[in-house]
């Protein structure tokens, strides 16, 4: 298992539609491809999905990350992938996404080297998953025809983005709720709320008989204090409320779990990495709280990646990966993914399962 090239490349690909949230857009997907070559061969493919608007993180500095790791990497052994890994915390600190690329490239290899799917890495079985579909931020026509479209394709649960104009978010829910009858629906705000307004908000929804049953990162990120109080106030209704870009490291969420601020946690490989990841899950479940498995924009490399990891673990209650329907062209391509979006991966075989040419 020696290293024997790395090779680091961004690639751009359409969307179907623009993917837009509280906070930003994405227009089209580009983000930074790995491809590990062991000495003999053997290949392993990483991708880092870079959401400027969330993170931070910008493809240049990631190319430049990964780069500079490439070029230390040559004639090193990943027998022992988490010592291998492990040296490059540091370097990757500001850079999660550049680390989940090179983590899954080097798993990748590894697994396909042993000739087991990734899944195994995580659990003794592969659990089925079914992902919810998002409705992304957008006109009232745009979100009744979407969930029409999705609910007729066999889609069972609808994420609705909103957080950006509190009237027309409304309106947007009531029409996926009638459009997708008897679907399951989460919100997501991307930060959007203060506490009492995601309260306002709710409390409008149920005058329509509509009940989330969970509600994602409802406030600002480091407001702490409004995820506590939207937590609380929500105890016994049957809505969870979820963490994601409050929780993006092993010690948020070891906060998450001390504050009690809320009861579902978001996981996703760009957050944290891939061992860090299950790290969290792993901290999360143990404390009672229920967990979903989300990305960023991503290819299906990397929705298929967290799937064998979600999959593998078996422990992901809501499972949120389903950016490969926004794509166009061979990047969508997942082998273990349906139309409905359903990952069966009990029949994968060695690695993830999906190359990248670069």
């Amino acid at each position: 298992m020696i290293i024997q090239r790395m090779d680091v490349k961004a690639i751009e690909a359409p969307l179907v539609t623009p993917f837009r949230i509280a906070t930003g857009q994405h227009n089209t997907l580009k983000n930074v491809f790995v491809r590990l070559v062991l000495k003999g061969g053997i290949k392993g493919f990483g991708e880092a999905a870079v959401a400027t608007h969330i993170t931070g993180e910008t493809v240049e500095g990631t190319l430049r990350n990964l780069k500079e790791a490439a070029a230390v990497s040559t004639g090193e052994d990943i027998s022992d992938y988490r010592a291998f890994l492990y040296a490059f915390r540091d370097k990757f600190s500001d850079n999660h996404a550049g680390l989940a690329a090179l983590e899954m490239a080097v798993l990748d290899a590894w697994a396909r080297t042993l000739k087991i799917p990734l899944w195994k890495l995580f659990g003794a079985r592969a659990v089925p998953l079914c992902s919810d579909i998002t409705i992304v931020i957008g006109s009232l026509a745009e979100a009744e025809n979407a969930a029409r479209a999705y609910s007729r394709q066999g889609f069972k649960a609808f994420k609705v983005k909103v957080g950006k104009d509190r009237d027309l978010d409304l309106a947007r829910v009531l029409a996926v709720k009638k459009a997708a009858r008897g679907a399951s629906i989460v919100l997501d705000a991307n930060q959007g709320f203060d506490a009492a307004g995601m309260l306002r908000f709710l409390k409008d929804l149920k005058k329509y008989k509509i009940v989330p049953v969970l509600v994602e990162q409802p406030v600002p990120k480091d407001d702490w204090d409004g995820l506590k109080k939207v937590t609380r106030t929500l105890q016994g209704s049957g809505i969870l409320v979820c963490a994601d870009e409050s929780v993006g490291s092993l010690a948020g969420a070891a906060r998450a779990v001390r504050e009690k601020a809320v009861t579902a946690i978001n996981v996703k490989l760009m957050k944290s990495g891939i061992l860090e990841g299950a790290a969290i899950a792993g901290l999360a479940r143990a404390a009672g709280m229920e967990l979903m498995i989300g990305a960023m924009m991503e290819s299906s490399l990397a929705i298929t990646a967290s799937a064998h990891m979600a999959s593998g673990m078996g422990c992901f209650r809501f499972i949120d990966l389903d950016t490969t329907y926004f794509l166009k062209g061979a990047l969508a391509k997942s082998p273990s993914l349906d139309g409905k979006g359903c990952f069966d991966l009990s029949r994968a075989q060695a690695g993830i399962g999906v190359t990248v040419p670069l």
